[in-house]
């Protein structure tokens, strides 16, 4: 059987589990179907659980911080002494007792080095929480830069299927009522039609591909429910790159908040390794007690004074203060490890993108209007029946390379431009 207070709580918490379905359901209707990259990073660092989760190291770290400020508490002793509970009976015969009854409070006098190096190390562990949850944000922003990217990807891949079935559907229906003028052979016609399927395949995996797509960069949002009709507007990112990798990699050492969180490592350690010396020391503690004594021949009140220290002979923290030393070197040996693979991500995604902008830049300048023209060409001469149907084929098997390698070429640049902010740590939008 449960308790009845157990019992009464149980509609409480039922309604609150309902409010909250309520509030989350109403929140997802409201959700826009619509989203800009500012605003989809803007939803996710707001609503995605992981860095929800993240979020309370922050609280946590505080705690500690405010537990490291705490000063020791005094002990208090109460006792009593002689106590005729076994039925003696104390009298001047057998001169036993008196019964005595004491009060004593000690405390332990701390170091103040001891006190600041442990509030250093607390608030340096805070500093390193923050850093650590700057650079969740940070790779969690460039996930969904990424994941927004390849939507818009896989949209401009589909309306490139979608338009390339089209064609090919008003290509069928053209040679079929030339099959029965007698104007064209009928293989041709099953070759057209043959096509027509591959293209339809074609669409049917971009939309699977379009979906997953959807589906991958609401889930980072942190939307319980996918919306069919989302979409992700706005241009892909074309901005021009910067001259040189000096000024990125200058931010980077100085703002990357991964960086900033092993060198917060390193102060606490720093810290540490001063409270473990500091423990090594003698902490002194004093006593005062109060005594009173109930005798035959009267009372007695006593006060005694007392001083404890431990003999340091063979414990003096030596374990602690290693330890510390070799936690120092290792934060020392990761910061140095994080500068390096830092400046060889950031020439690396540098050197891509340099590669991929110019790789954009020959789309742009002329091999799209090529590719298209040629189609145009070919497909007109095809309807004319003075080209054949292996010769448009190649022609739009052609253009539509072209478009493709031209969107994800667009898709690349953009995603290696927002992997640049991010390795750099630019501000978020």
């Amino acid at each position: 059987m449960l308790p009845a207070r157990v019992i009464s709580c149980v509609p409480i918490v039922i309604a609150a589990v309902l409010l909250w379905n309520a509030r989350a359901t109403q929140a997802q209707s409201h959700a826009p179907a619509t989203v800009t990259v500012e605003q989809a990073v803007a939803e996710t660092l707001q609503r995605n659980l992981s860095l929800l989760a993240e979020r309370y190291e922050i609280p946590r770290a505080e705690a500690e911080v405010l537990t490291a400020r705490l000063r020791l508490n005094p002990v208090l002793s109460i006792g009593g002494d002689h106590l005729d509970w076994l039925g003696t009976g104390y009298n001047l015969i057998n001169n036993a007792g008196p019964p005595e009854y004491a009060a004593r409070v000690d405390w332990v006098i701390e170091r103040p080095s001891k006190r600041r190096s442990r509030i250093a190390a607390a608030e340096c562990a805070r500093a390193a929480a923050e850093c650590r949850l700057q650079d969740a944000m940070r790779k969690l922003a460039l996930e969904a830069q990424q994941a927004f990217v390849e939507l818009q990807a896989a949209k401009e891949s589909l309306a490139l299927a979608r338009a390339n079935q089209k064609t090919f559907e008003e290509l069928v229906a053209i040679n079929a009522a030339r099959v029965r003028a007698g104007d064209l052979a009928p293989i041709e016609l099953v070759r057209t039609r043959v096509s027509a399927i591959q293209l339809a395949q074609s669409v049917t995996q971009a939309e699977a591909r379009w979906r997953v797509a959807q589906s991958r960069l609401q889930a980072l949002m942190g939307r319980a429910e996918t919306l069919d009709a989302f979409e992700a507007v706005g241009d892909m990112r074309r901005d021009t790159l910067p001259p040189s990798l000096s000024p990125l990699l200058a931010k980077a050492l100085d703002r990357r908040p991964d960086l900033r969180a092993l060198r917060a490592e390193q102060a606490r350690s720093l810290a540490d390794l001063r409270l473990q010396i500091a423990q090594g020391k003698v902490e002194y503690t004093v006593g005062v007690e109060y005594r009173r004594q109930q005798g035959l021949a009267g009372t007695g009140n006593s006060l005694g004074l007392f001083l404890a220290l431990p003999l340091t002979i063979y414990d003096r923290n030596q374990g602690g203060i290693a330890r510390a030393q070799a936690e120092l070197r290792q934060a020392e040996l990761r910061i140095a490890a994080l500068e390096r693979e830092l400046r060889a991500e950031l020439e690396a995604s540098y050197l891509q993108c340099r590669a991929a902008d110019m790789a954009l830049s020959s789309f742009e300048g002329g091999l799209l209007e090529q590719a298209r023209d040629v189609l145009e060409v070919t497909e007109y001469a095809y309807r004319r029946g003075e080209a054949s149907f292996i010769e448009f084929l190649d022609a739009q098997r052609t253009y539509n390379e072209t478009m493709q390698g031209y969107i994800d070429a667009r898709a690349e640049y953009a995603r290696l431009r927002f992997t640049l902010d991010r390795l750099s740590a630019e501000e978020l939008p």
